[in-house]
């Protein structure tokens, strides 16, 4: 038998089966690309298609769980739109001529890093957003 332990958003206990669902790791290729514009493209659409998708579970959480359990997909939908992060994919595809998917992979590593680096605990938390947002857009890319 195995023990599970976790963070409730219930009070209360609860039985019966326990499925546990694992993703599977993300394996992203570096590629070199001929068309910047069309990376760029695939990055924006991949951004729009993440913010839906973020939408719908803010409005699915803030019915099942309120407002503060679904505020973690808002700060996604924001984190998906802030300027340097998007800066620095654009900036990777086109300096360095390489894929979207690549680009938003080590941009979200960089950016996780520089965040568990810092002092703030508020800070550190914003980490596993960071990878979070970036593991979407990296699934959206490759379909």
């Amino acid at each position: 038998m195995k023990t599970y332990r976790g963070k409730s958003v219930y009070k209360g206990i609860a039985m019966g089966n326990v499925i546990v669902l694992k993703d599977r790791e993300l394996k992203v290729k570096r590629c070199r690309i001929d068309d910047v514009a069309a990376e760029t493209v695939r990055v924006d659409k991949a951004g729009k298609e993440a913010k839906s998708q973020l939408q719908r579970l803010y409005d699915k959480a803030l019915k099942e769980v309120g407002e503060t359990n679904a505020a973690i997909f808002g700060v996604h939908q924001m984190m998906l739109e802030d300027e340097d992060y998007l800066e620095s994919i654009h900036k990777m595809i086109q300096t360095e001529l390489v894929n979207a998917e690549y680009a938003v992979a080590v941009t979200g590593d960089n950016f996780s890093e520089m965040f568990a680096s810092m002092d703030d605990d508020y800070m550190k938390a914003r980490a596993a957003d960071v990878k979070d947002i970036s593991n979407r857009l990296v699934k959206i890319l490759q379909g």
